[in-house]
């Protein structure tokens, strides 16, 4: 969610979205245990999607402290998996905890919600509804997710409505709109950071990170791989002027800048 707000005007209109059912393209790796998934450092290493070892519906938030281990089972039945705001999160984790091997499914709601510092390891979102994950934590949270991956998300996938510092790494996403936002007009807001490692992005997608520079925000990326973008419409780095009245915030421009948005030319590869 972009905003507390039930009519956050950045926020796409709440509508159905259908599980598309495509099959998953592939198993592990012969022989990796559910906790042995290697991600490897280099550019180009996307792991295999992984294939459910079991269902489970529920039909209330999950609420995690301390780690939760899903054992690659495939969650799902929260909300209408459309983008309509206010869903309950599928898993709600509280300052400290772990959420790891989970596959979340559709409909998943407003996906992850994490209260304060979290980590979230080999966590696959199979079709992201409103976001996949928002984290509301205050200035001297740290958030972690390593591994895993997220398809069809019509607008965001990760949703920094607090503060803190937020690192993804070693993660795919594919037919996304953005992959990381700074909340441009939350009623609270703050200076957020964002470090992006070791990421693969498939085409369609619009943007990696969108950030606020009056709110002093930034991004750094490191290891990008963006497949299937031959054109480069994707924008690495967005920059916005935020707010806190909830008025949707303007784009000031794109690109490195190093004050704001840090990458190089050989932190990005197209393919």
């Amino acid at each position: 969610m972009e905003t507390s707000s039930p009519t956050s005007p950045e926020s796409s209109p709440g509508r159905f979205r259908r599980w598309r059912g495509t099959a998953i393209a592939a198993v592990l790796a012969c022989g990796l245990g559910v906790t042995a998934v290697a991600f490897t450092q280099n550019a180009s290493a996307a792991t295999a999607w992984p294939s459910a070892k079991g269902l489970v519906k529920v039909s209330a938030t999950t609420n995690v402290s301390g780690t939760f281990d899903g054992g690659l089972k495939r969650y799902f039945g929260i909300g209408d998996g459309g983008q309509g705001e206010s869903q309950d999160p599928m898993f709600k984790l509280a300052d400290g905890a772990t959420l790891k091997n989970v596959i979340i499914g559709a409909p998943a709601g407003d996906g992850v919600h994490c209260s304060g510092s979290c980590t979230l390891v080999n966590v696959w979102w199979e079709d992201v509804g409103e976001d996949a994950a928002t984290f509301k934590g205050g200035t001297s949270a740290r958030y972690t997710v390593d591994g895993g991956g997220a398809r069809s998300a019509s607008d965001k996938v990760f949703q920094h409505n607090g503060g803190g510092t937020l690192t993804v790494r070693n993660f795919q996403v594919s037919d996304f709109g953005k992959l990381y936002r700074s909340c441009g007009n939350c009623k609270t807001q703050y200076k957020r950071t964002v470090v992006l490692q070791n990421i693969t992005a498939s085409a369609p997608g619009k943007s990696l990170a969108g950030i606020n520079t009056n709110f002093g925000d930034t991004a750094t990326f490191s290891g990008i791989t963006i497949v299937g973008d031959s054109k480069k419409k994707l924008a690495i780095c967005d920059r916005f002027t935020g707010n806190n009245t909830g008025a949707e915030p303007p784009k000031t421009g794109s690109g490195a800048d190093g004050k704001n948005c840090f990458f190089s030319a050989s932190d990005i590869t197209y393919k």
